[in-house]
């Protein structure tokens, strides 16, 4: 791993205790990333934190380690659970900041429930009865268990709310204000809030429920990583699965997440990539929340190397080694690109992002160049990049459903303009 991303703190300088620090040794964590290195002083004097910083740069351990401190602290004789919640926007991220929790309190005397929606019912709720230290979840399964009095507010040390713009963008602020009224009073709680932008309506959540919190923003030069290399084609829409197809021959990419505006493209385009000798695997808003997480588990352990995903998966994704982000389809939200291509490059690593401007999605490239201030430079499309293709059989028709105009791919934007469907046109 590449360690310039650093600071010259260490862990073992901070006030943390050394059952904290061996878990950081032993997952291989010396020195603080600058978020870490600015936050975790105050954090472990009690000070309130709303903190903005880039994706990749060590959020999730930074609040990891200050509430474990904040729980070690706690010297009552009679401990009330659970102490400490977690709330995040997406069942993915939930499930990512629950497997580092574990991974970093392994020298601990802490249990975790970790709590989301689509699956496991019953066994959540049991788990959350069971006389828990810390709830990491989504606020809407937290809220129904909590009406079920299967668990207390009343005795939570810390709070922490993670990628809280995302919060407001599912519409989840309702169900965060809910849960905080519920909560001691501020400052007698260790509150912790992280964000990709500290908006006007974060920093009002922020003043609004916790204890005169200090803003950091670790700010960089470009909206995206220096560190990811960032090019375009200009494709035909005939041309774009030769062209992917192409590239990937060329490049080999260790490990490559494919983005496409529709859940219909991502299962045409997962066909067309299977049959020209890829295994891949398309996520996509419907995808059953246990074929999800085995999805996602054969990517991390590299039995599948391309994953096709529509923006549900663009957040809450914490990777390691994602060498390759392709845009097959641009985003149709400039800010849905940023969250796209910070999948690679991730702690201190490079990576490269190309996208594809096609017919169909064109549009969307000058608002991107704007809203990232600089211009995405344009490759030929050479004849060798076109790879000849073997075109998949034809999909059998899905039953129709009871509410067939439902969408289901996690695409918030305007639909696409109609065009025929053909085996070289998957869109």
């Amino acid at each position: 791993m590449n360690t310039t991303h650093l600071t010259q703190t260490r862990f073992s300088n901070l006030e943390l205790s050394d059952i904290i620090l061996q878990g950081l040794t032993d997952a291989g964590f010396t020195h603080c990333t600058p978020i870490q290195d600015r936050a975790l002083p105050l954090l472990l004097r009690d000070k309130d934190i709303a903190g903005q910083a880039q994706t990749g740069t060590g959020k999730t351990a930074t609040f990891l380690l200050a509430m474990f401190q904040r729980l070690i602290n706690d010297e009552s004789e009679k401990i009330k659970n659970p102490r400490a919640i977690i709330l995040a926007p997406t069942r993915e991220l939930a499930i990512q900041i629950h497997k580092d929790a574990l991974s970093l309190s392994k020298h601990l005397e802490l249990k975790f429930a970790l709590i989301y929606g689509g699956t496991d019912y019953q066994k959540q709720l049991d788990k959350i009865k069971s006389n828990v230290d810390v709830i990491i979840g989504t606020p809407g399964r937290i809220i129904d268990f909590y009406r079920q009095n299967a668990f207390t507010l009343d005795n939570i040390q810390v709070m922490v709310m993670d990628e809280a713009d995302r919060m407001f963008d599912l519409g989840f602020i309702k169900d965060i204000r809910f849960l905080l009224r519920r909560m001691p009073e501020a400052d007698k709680r260790l509150n912790m809030l992280f964000s990709a932008t500290l908006s006007y309506k974060v920093t009002e959540l922020a003043y609004e429920h916790m204890n005169n919190p200090v803003l950091i923003r670790i700010e960089s030069e470009d909206v995206t990583s220096k560190a990811i290399e960032q090019y375009a084609f200009c494709p035909s829409n005939e041309q774009k699965i030769p062209l992917l197809i192409g590239i990937l021959n060329n490049h080999q990419p260790q490990r490559s997440i494919i983005f496409v505006n529709t859940k219909r493209c991502a299962e045409r385009l997962e066909d067309y990539l299977n049959s020209n000798g890829y295994k891949t695997a398309a996520l996509s808003g419907d995808v059953p929340q246990d074929k999800r997480q085995r999805l996602l588990s054969d990517f991390q352990e590299n039995k599948i190397t391309l994953l096709i995903a529509t923006d549900v998966a663009a957040r809450g994704l914490h990777i390691a080694d994602v060498s390759h982000v392709f845009n097959y389809d641009l985003p149709q939200d400039v800010e849905d690109y940023v969250h796209r291509i910070g999948r690679t490059a991730r702690f201190g690593a490079s990576g490269v992002a190309i996208s594809f401007i096609c017919e169909e999605y064109a549009y969307s490239m000058p608002d991107i160049e704007s809203y990232i201030e600089q211009k995405i430079p344009i490759k030929p499309i050479s004849q060798e990049l076109l790879a000849d293709i073997i075109i998949p059989e034809k999909r059998p028709p899905k039953p129709k459903t009871t509410h067939p105009s439902k969408r289901t791919d996690g695409n918030k934007s305007r639909k696409p303009t109609s065009r025929p469907s053909t085996p070289e046109n998957p869109q």
